[in-house]
Order: structure tokens, then C-alpha cells, then sequence
């Protein structure tokens, strides 16, 4: 495992500071409010960035409730590259989760965009609830890291839900839409180019469906359909199946993986428990190496190799404080957002459990191999949701809705398990002739952490057309 580690400790450090970048006029500032009181009252406190003083950093005031019928703002940390008349404009990168915070990237991503910051200006901000601004939830941390699959305690679902109380459902996507637009307003009501990877993939396109005459381009990295998450993910269960295949034929191995990992699920009933491995471990080697023979093993009844193997995900790779990435914003945002087999946030709790268990009796083997059903309804974040407290959700855009028709390219990686390319293809046909690139033997977020360049070298194309 040394080697494996030594891989993740590099790749865990996927928003640390990259020395060395250089770019046209750091820490010319913000410009101007184009109407300070629509947009908030503004960014204030613009300095260099404490840890990236080579950026300029401010603070973007937000209503807590963008309906106005709760008061309280909420300081949103926003940091900007230099090149405030770029030709292109502003360049916003929407990180993942939800619940990462955008600035602390600042570096890392200019240092990913550099060929393209001559034309436009690079902003990342802290979504509402992320970074120091982080909802706390502690044992939910403990429990889940960075993981939306780990299955968390009872208690610390009821002990989050508490600590946010009512405000819970100001943490929603919806929310931080409303807070995007404002923070165009601030960096000068112009149209925005939007990157975003994973959940910032999502985010993206509902701030498209929103605003679509505030959208010049998108880039979907490790796309997310703009209807949401599927809480069962029954795209991701199967295409375990092709993906483990195709990194096993990539290192040579001799075995079949998925169906030894279906005889494994079938043998000890662990499914969530594997997939909440497998889909950190692609963060560690998208090739998967080991794993194949773990699951040989486990499948003839010899175990140890596949728990070294979760007991090493949960231990070096689904860790992650709150400011790093907030299981309570997380679960405060993907409640408020999805829909589930019981319905919404606004069902009774009372009754969710049975109609889960009945949506649990409704699937098939085959929709769910090489998993089993009650893996399907046993996901964490799943959980959190069927026990978090009811609360009136935001309105979300029809499922017929196209987004507009500016230029969209589509981004995955063939080893990815968290968002599985099956989906990104799906979405594609909402989408007005959008541009599709698949790297091989890529996992999850293409441009940060892909050796392959051929994301990459898509996006600086794509985006300096």
C-alpha cells in the first residue's frame, strides 16, 4: 500500500498551493458593482489573498433568504485573478460536493487554466455553507469524510439536522444560484462563462436554466444531469460492471471482476459497502490495482484483502474536515434538491422508510448488477434524506427544460464511478449540439486530476474559440 498511499496523499492535495504560477497583472482587484444595491451592497475587503496574495480576495454579502422573509446575510469569500478587461470575461469554476469551497483553489485552477487566463478572468468563490463559513456537523463528518455513499449513524443524521435547525433550507442549490447572480452583478454584469466539475456541474446548469441570458459558455466536468442526482444511482451500479472490466484489461489481470464482485454482494450482502470503496479508491488509482484480486478472493471466501481495502478508503481517502468539504451542507443541499423514492423534502418522514422499502421490492437484478436492490436503497446519502426533517423545497426547473444555446462541452473520464459517462451521454440529449470528450483512463473531475492531458487540452480549445 505505501505506493498507493504516496498516490493519494498527491492527489488529496488536489486544491493545495502550486508554486511557481504566473499570470497577467495578479491582484488588479474587482471591478466595479454596476448596482451596489442590487448585487448585495457589493464585494468589499478586496486585499491579496492570505494564502495566494499574488490574488485579489473580497467578501460577497448575500441574503440569507433571497425570498426576504427571514433577515441575516451571509459573507461569501470570492477570489479573482488579475486581467480585469479580459476579452472573453470572467471565467467562474464551480467546485464539487456539494459542501467544497471554491477559494482555497485559486491557485491549483489557475495553475489547470493558465493557457486560457490571457482571455479571461479567472473568479472561484465559497458556495454558501462551505469553507470558513462551513456548516458544522461533526459526527457526520466523522462518519462520512468526504463520502456521498458511506452510511452514516442515526444519531449523527438527527444531531446535524438540530445543529442547522430551520435554516437548513436556505442551503439549497437554488440558493446559490441566487448568490451567482448577485456575484455576477459585483464583478460587473457581464455574461459568465461557467466551469463546473461534479455537483459545480449541476449548479451550472441550473444557474443556465435560470439565467440563460447571463451564460456565454459552459464546460461540464464529471457531468451531473440537471435534474439532479439519482439517490439510487442506478447509472453508476452497473457501469461498475465496464469500468472494472476495462482497468482489468488495462493491468492484465486474469480474472472477471464484476462477477466476482457479484458473487461477493450476493455471499455477505456488502454492496454499499464496496461501492463506497471503489468509488473513493478511483481517487487513488483509476486502474484499480488490487482490486481485482480482492474481490477474487472475497468471492471464495477469503475477505481480508477487500476490508485492507475499504478500511484504507475510509482511512486515507474519504476524509475530509468541514472546511474542506461539509457533510452538513452536503446533506442540507442534496435533501433540499432531489427527489426519492418518497418524494421530496416536504413528504412526512413518517411515511418514507415504507415507500423506500417498496421501491427496494420493485427493482430487478438486472437493473441493478452487479449489485443487488437493497444496495440500490441503502446509499448514505439516501439515508441522511430519509431521516432528515421535513421542510418546503424550492421550486426546480420542468424536466423538459433544454438549456440555452450557447456552447456546452461535455467532460468524463471512462474510470469514473461517481458520475459514470452513461449519465453525461443522457444529458447531452437536452443539450443544443453539445461538444462530448471521454478520456481513457480518467477518473472522477477530469481536469484536476487526470494524468491524460486530453481533457484539458479540450477545455483550453474549447474555451478560447
Amino acid at each position: 500500500m505505501t505506493s498507493t498511499r504516496g498516490r493519494v496523499a498527491a492527489l488529496l492535495g488536489a486544491f493545495a498551493v502550486v508554486a511557481g504560477t504566473t499570470l497577467a497583472t495578479p491582484g488588479a482587484g474587482f471591478a466595479a458593482t454596476a448596482d451596489p444595491a442590487r448585487a448585495g451592497g457589493g464585494i468589499t475587503g478586496q486585499a491579496p489573498c492570505p494564502d495566494a496574495p499574488e490574488f485579489t480576495c473580497g467578501t460577497l454579502a448575500v441574503p440569507l433568504d433571497h425570498r426576504g422573509a427571514t433577515p441575516g446575510t451571509l459573507g461569501l469569500r470570492v477570489a479573482v485573478t488579475g486581467n480585469t478587461t479580459a476579452p472573453k470575461g470572467d471565467l467562474l469554476f464551480l467546485t464539487g460536493g456539494p459542501g467544497q469551497p471554491g477559494v482555497p483553489g485559486m491557485r491549483r485552477m489557475a495553475g489547470k487554466l493558465e493557457p486560457v487566463l490571457k482571455d479571461y478572468r479567472l473568479v472561484m468563490f465559497d458556495q454558501r455553507g462551505t469553507g470558513q463559513g462551513a456548516l458544522q456537523c461533526p459526527g457526520l463528518q466523522e462518519d462520512m469524510g468526504s463520502s456521498d455513499i458511506a452510511v452514516p449513524r442515526r444519531q449523527s443524521i438527527a444531531d446535524c439536522a438540530a445543529a442547522l435547525g430551520p435554516n437548513a433550507r436556505f442551503y439549497s442549490t437554488a440558493d446559490t444560484v441566487a448568490d451567482i447572480d448577485l456575484l455576477r452583478r459585483a464583478l460587473g454584469d457581464r455574461r459568465l462563462t461557467l466551469d463546473g466539475v461534479s455537483y459545480g456541474s449541476f449548479v451550472a446548469q441550473r444557474y443556465a436554466l435560470a439565467h440563460p441570458a447571463h451564460v456565454a459558455r459552459l464546460v461540464l466536468d464529471s457531468v451531473v444531469p440537471q435534474q439532479g442526482y439519482d439517490p439510487l444511482d442506478l447509472a453508476a451500479l452497473p457501469a461498475t460492471a465496464r469500468v472494472l472490466r476495462a482497468a482489468c484489461q488495462a493491468t492484465g489481470c486474469t480474472t472477471d471482476p464484476a462477477a466476482d464482485l457479484a458473487a461477493t454482494v450476493r455471499r455477505y450482502g456488502n454492496g454499499v459497502q464496496v461501492l463506497s470503496m471503489l468509488t473513493g479508491y478511483e481517487f487513488a488509482d483509476p486502474n484499480f490495482g488490487g482490486v481485482p484480486e480482492a474481490l477474487h478472493e472475497a468471492a471464495a471466501g477469503q475477505t481480508a484483502k477487500l476490508q485492507a481495502l475499504v478500511d484504507f478508503v475510509h482511512q486515507e481517502v474519504d476524509t475530509a474536515s468541514a472546511e474542506e468539504l461539509s457533510q452538513g451542507l452536503h446533506s442540507a443541499a442534496l435533501c433540499a434538491d432531489s427527489r426519492f423514492p418518497w418524494g421530496t423534502a416536504d413528504t412526512p418522514v413518517a411515511g418514507r422508510a415504507a415507500a423506500l422499502e417498496r421501491t427496494r421490492q420493485r427493482l430487478t437484478a438486472e437493473q441493478t448488477w452487479p449489485y443487488d436492490p437493497a444496495t440500490a436503497t441503502g446509499l448514505g446519502s439516501t439515508l441522511v434524506c430519509l431521516d432528515w426533517p421535513r421542510e418546503q423545497v424550492p421550486p426546480v426547473p420542468s424536466a423538459h427544460h433544454r438549456l440555452p444555446d450557447v456552447p456546452v462541452l461535455l467532460l468524463g473520464g471512462d474510470r469514473d464511478l461517481s458520475t459514470p459517462y452513461e449519465v453525461l451521454y443522457q444529458q447531452a440529449a437536452s443539450m443544443h449540439d453539445p461538444q462530448i470528450v471521454i478520456v481513457p483512463g480518467a477518473a472522477h473531475s477530469v481536469q484536476n486530476r487526470a494524468e491524460n492531458p486530453m481533457g484539458r487540452q479540450a477545455v483550453y480549445d474549447f474555451l478560447l474559440k
